[in-house]
Formats: structure tokens, sequence, C-alpha cells
């Protein structure tokens, strides 16, 4: 056998050794509590590929999204999953938006006694549409809020428009950790979420957090790789992403490529290899195609 041949059969080697570990790798389980490193009280509930962030404080927990869409069981499992942690009891509930992948399923919660709180967008969708698995909010915000409990800060502000209307971004200052859902992606690429986006003010949305005070992003889905917590170069990534695309198919659109060129030809090799590139770039390009081939 010759050096390159050698060579040639020792790759493909390697390569197949890493798909077969890569195919070996376990399931993660089906749900897990972590309490984020560094801090005293700041916990994350994994039910499937969704979370939320529970803090606990001397007066009780505050908790966000139950997510319970489809496995109403993962509720009552987030809720016993507070109370092997603490005996405090839960006090809050707070929505990330109105979207019930992350909020419905809430039942369990209110049964505990909780308070639910949303933004007045989220509860004028909420009450409209009036879902039987979803819990009507208590209380509604407008721009901002500060809820306080026991010996724990969160600040709760809305930055307009972006992946839905009803968004808000909740900060401990303490900590400066934040959780915001489905409009920063962490390491993936956007998709699925697009489709009633509004992709210029999601822009502005992203510029809004870059400037506020913190150094880690608990994401409503687990960050890539490995469930990692986001940082503000995962938002500038985004962002930038955005804007490319966006310009590109601005570009094309004007050229009266949209929508069968874009969606059949359009490609950005630079974003190929994050995850959910495949899947979702066609449902990015479409919702471009919509903003500046039609103008919605």
């Amino acid at each position: 056998m010759g050096w390159k041949s050698s060579i040639v059969a020792a790759t493909l080697l390697a390569v197949g050794l890493g798909v077969a570990a890569y195919a070996q790798q376990p399931a993660p389980p089906p749900f897990a509590t972590t309490k984020v490193d560094g801090t005293e009280n700041v916990y994350i509930f994994r039910g499937g590929n969704h979370q939320s962030m529970f803090v606990v404080t001397s007066a009780g927990v505050i908790a966000t999204d139950p997510i319970g869409y489809g496995r109403p069981q993962m509720v009552q499992t987030y809720v016993d999953e507070i109370k092997k942690v603490t005996s405090q009891p839960i006090k809050w509930v707070i929505y990330s938006h109105h979207h019930f992948d992350h909020i419905a399923g809430g039942k369990p919660f209110k049964d505990a006694g909780a308070k639910f709180l949303a933004h007045k967008r989220a509860a004028e969708r909420l009450k409209q549409i009036n879902d039987p698995h979803t819990v009507l909010p208590d209380e509604t915000m407008g721009d901002k809020k500060t809820v306080k409990l026991g010996d724990t800060t969160l600040e709760l502000t809305y930055l307009g428009l972006n992946h839905s209307d009803s968004s808000i971004v909740m900060r401990l200052p303490k900590e400066k950790i934040i959780f915001a859902v489905d409009f920063i992606p962490v390491g993936t690429f956007p998709g699925r979420g697009m489709i009633d986006a509004y992709p210029l003010e999601w822009e502005d949305s992203m510029k809004k957090v870059l400037a506020m005070d913190w150094d880690r992003l608990i994401p409503g889905h687990p960050g890539q790789p490995g469930g990692r917590l986001g940082t503000k170069d995962d938002v500038q990534q985004q962002l930038t992403l955005m804007q490319e695309v966006s310009a590109a198919v601005k570009t094309e659109a004007q050229a009266g490529g949209c929508w069968d060129r874009v969606e059949k030809e359009m490609k950005f090799p630079k974003y190929e290899k994050w995850p959910g590139y495949e899947a979702g770039l066609p449902m990015v390009l479409r919702r471009y195609c919509g903003l500046w081939g039609r103008g919605t």
C-alpha cells in the first residue's frame, strides 16, 4: 500500500470511528435540573429540548415557562423537581412570551398556589385563543416590571417585536444572568421561529440585549454544543447572521428572485455547520422573501 493509500485508509478509519462514537452517544435523560454554576439559587429545568429558569428565594420560588405543550406530565415533573430543591412555596410563574410550546400546561403550578405574570400582549393573545391547556395570566406588564421576592430582584423588560410580539427578557442583576427565549438561539441556526417573526425589529431587540448588563444567557432551548449557556458573542453572531441573510435576500428580491430562485438556490456556507442549518434555512429564506418580496 502506497503512502497516499495509507493516508486515505487511515482517514476513512478515523471518520468511521468518529461516526460510530457519535452514534453511540447516549440520549439525554427526558428531564434534568441543574444549578447554574457560580450561583446559590438559580436553576435550569430542562424538559426534552425546552428549558426554563427558576430562582429560589428566602420567601418563595420564581418559576418561568411550564413547557408542557404535548407533555402535560412534564409540568408536574417540573413542580416536583422544584420541591426537591426547596420547601419554599412557588409564588410566581412568568411567561417569556405567548407561544404554547413554552407556556402551555401550567395547571400544576396554579394548583400549587402560584400567580402567573406575562406581558400584556401575551395576555391579549392567550385570552383570544383561549387554549384550554394554557393558564391565563393573573397580572400583566408593559415595558418594564421588577419582581422582588425575599432577597432576590428580577427585572423584566419588553424590548419590542422580535420572535413574537410579547417576548420579555428576565434579568437577575446580582448574578448578571438573563433568561431569553427563542429570539436568541445559542449556537444554532434559526428555523421555525421565523414563521411569524418581525425580522427588522428582531435585530433591534438583539442590539438592546447587547447593551444590557449581563454575562450569561439561559436560552429557552439548550445551547450548542453541550447545553451551554450563551454569551454576548452568541447574540452578536445571531445578529450578524440575520443581517447577512436579510441583505442577501433583499438584493435578490429586488431582482425578482423571490420566492423560487431564493428558496432553491441561495446558500450560506459560512453557517452550514451550525446545528439546524439544513432544516432552518428554507424557513429563514421564506420569511425574508416575505419581508423584502412582499413587504410583510
